[in-house]
């Protein structure tokens, strides 16, 4: 599991909120690759089961709704 903030039994999703990334990719209009990546960041709160990544449409919506810096990155030398 990759979390950004600690997850507890309280605050778990639920088997039914569970989403893929695809079909998170459809809600977000970001790729799933692109999800996948800030899934292993820990950017936004997902689960691995098996092979697939699973995530909440919640937790994709507090992702879409954080300031992100644009623009090119800067060059690490």
């Amino acid at each position: 599991m990759t979390s950004s903030k600690k997850v507890t039994e309280a605050n778990q999703p639920r088997l039914g909120e569970l989403i893929s990334l695809e079909e998170a990719s459809k809600h977000s209009g970001l790729s799933a690759s692109h999800l996948r990546l800030m899934l292993r960041r820990g950017k936004i709160w997902g689960m691995k089961i098996s092979r697939d990544w699973l995530t909440t449409e919640k937790a994709v919506k507090e992702y879409l709704t954080r300031e992100r810096k644009p623009g090119p990155k800067p060059r690490t030398k």
